[in-house]
């Protein structure tokens, strides 16, 4: 399978000191990506990755995604602060203190996934990759989760890659 194919991943992140401090793990290795999958209990999707062989998590140049409907953020959209990288060692990353494990724990996010990017929200709606439909070689869909509406999911995107290349530019939507 080839990942990403024709999309350039060259300029996909960006971010300054603190979000390179915040997000960015050391270069991804066959042996971490394995150990975290085994903490996981899953497969991470091939595009997800492949995404972090380029940078291991992040914030990406283009944060802001397409929803079908209203969320706490916006009538028509989700932002993104960051994406976690393949690790343990930062807060910030899947395994990190800041894991799946905290928000479903600490923050009673539904048991659905792998939440995996935050959102300018500060704890009140992230995203996550949903494994509850995932059966073979599937891939898990992308949905936000959103605590002010009483921890709705919402579809996102039907696998990450599809989520990676739809994020849009902050101000390509109406803000009001």
């Amino acid at each position: 399978m080839i990942v990403f194919g024709d999309f350039d991943l060259t300029d996909f992140w960006s971010g300054g000191e603190y979000e390179r401090k915040t997000y960015v793990s050391a270069e991804l290795n066959e042996s971490l990506l394995r150990s975290v999958e085994q903490e996981l209990g899953v497969k991470l999707p091939e595009s997800y990755v492949e995404l972090m062989k380029v940078q291991n998590g992040g914030t990406p140049s283009k944060n802001s995604h397409y929803t079908s409907s209203p969320t706490s953020w916006a009538k028509d959209h989700i932002a993104i602060s960051g994406i976690y990288g393949i690790d343990r060692n930062l807060d910030c990353s899947l395994c990190g203190y800041y894991s799946t494990k905290f928000w479903m724990e600490e923050w009673g996010y539904p048991p659905i996934g792998v939440y995996f990017a935050d959102c300018p929200s500060a704890g009140h709606d992230m995203l996550c990759l949903d494994y509850r439909n995932v059966f073979g070689n599937s891939q898990p869909t992308v949905v936000h989760v959103d605590q002010a509406y009483d921890y709705r999911v919402t579809l996102v995107a039907p696998d990450f890659e599809s989520f990676i290349r739809g994020l849009k530019d902050e101000n390509e939507f109406d803000l009001d």
